[in-house]
C-alpha cells in the first residue's frame, strides 16, 4: 500500500475517532447533569475535561502521523555506491534504450514501474526493453518485495 492511502487511512480514522470522542462527551456531560447534585463545582466535570483532552490529544497525534504518511515520499531502501564517472557504451542502442539510461544517469535508482510512467510505455514493453538492456550489461534489476529497483551497473 502506498504512504499516501496509508495516510488518507490513518487520517480517517483519527477523524472518525474525534467524533466519537465529541459524542461520548456530550453523553457523559449529560448523564453528569442528571446524577450529580452538587452542581457546576462537581468532581466528575473535571475528570470528564480531562479525559477529553488526553484523548484528543491520542487523536492528534494520530492526525499528526497520517498527515506525515500523506506527504512524504516513498524511499528506496538500497545503499546506492557513489558512481565513479564511468562511460556507458552506449553504441547501438536505440532511442528507447538510451531514454532508460539517462533517466538512470539523472536519477541513479528508480523502480520499473516509476521508469515505466516516466517513459509512458507498458509493461511488457518494459520488461523487454530492460532485459536488452541487462543482456548487454549496461543496467542491473535489483528485486525489492514485490518491485524492481533499476540501477546502472557498475
Amino acid at each position: 500500500m502506498k504512504n499516501k492511502n496509508v495516510g488518507v487511512l490513518v487520517i480517517a480514522i483519527s477523524v472518525i475517532l474525534a467524533i466519537i470522542i465529541f459524542t461520548f462527551n456530550l453523553s457523559m456531560k449529560n448523564i453528569v447533569a442528571q446524577t450529580c447534585n452538587h452542581g457546576s463545582s462537581c468532581t466528575m466535570y473535571g475528570t470528564i475535561v480531562t479525559q477529553t483532552n488526553i484523548s484528543l490529544i491520542v487523536t492528534g497525534f494520530i492526525l499528526f502521523i497520517g498527515l506525515f504518511l500523506l506527504f512524504s515520499k516513498p524511499e528506496i531502501k538500497t545503499i546506492i555506491k557513489t558512481q565513479k564517472k564511468k562511460r556507458i557504451n552506449t553504441r547501438g542502442l536505440n532511442e528507447e534504450e538510451l531514454n532508460v539510461v539517462n533517466l538512470l544517469k539523472k536519477e541513479k535508482a528508480m523502480f520499473q514501474r516509476d521508469l515505466m510512467e516516466k517513459l509512458e510505455i507498458g509493461k511488457v514493453k518494459t520488461t523487454r526493453l530492460l532485459d536488452k538492456l541487462e543482456s548487454k550489461q549496461i543496467i542491473e534489476r535489483k528485486r525489492r518485495g514485490m518491485n524492481n529497483i533499476i540501477v546502472l551497473k557498475e
